[in-house]
């Protein structure tokens, strides 16, 4: 299964668990398969079917452009990383 691992910001709803297991072949997949295991991430990482903005999908080190339907094998590394905002050029 691929291993998730959950932002700071989430883990409260893992339980405190800073990586998990999740099953899927999709990234949506995968998404629902942690909201059975851990109601209410869906809705932190979603809006209207899709990957919110602000957050960025990392699959075995690579951002996804394709979200939600990015493909997954089951030894890959999943990572939600949340936006930091500030700065200045």
């Amino acid at each position: 299964m691929p291993e998730v691992w959950i932002p700071a910001s989430l883990q409260r709803l893992t339980g405190g668990e800073g990586r998990v297991q999740a099953s899927g072949s999709t990234i949506r997949q995968v998404i629902d398969s942690l909201d059975q295991q851990f109601p209410g991430i869906k809705a932190r990482l979603c809006e209207d079917g899709q990957i919110m903005d602000g957050i960025a999908v990392i699959v075995d080190g690579e951002d996804t452009a394709l979200g939600v339907l990015e493909k997954v094998s089951p030894e890959s590394e999943i990572h939600f990383l949340q936006a930091i905002g500030g700065g200045c050029l």
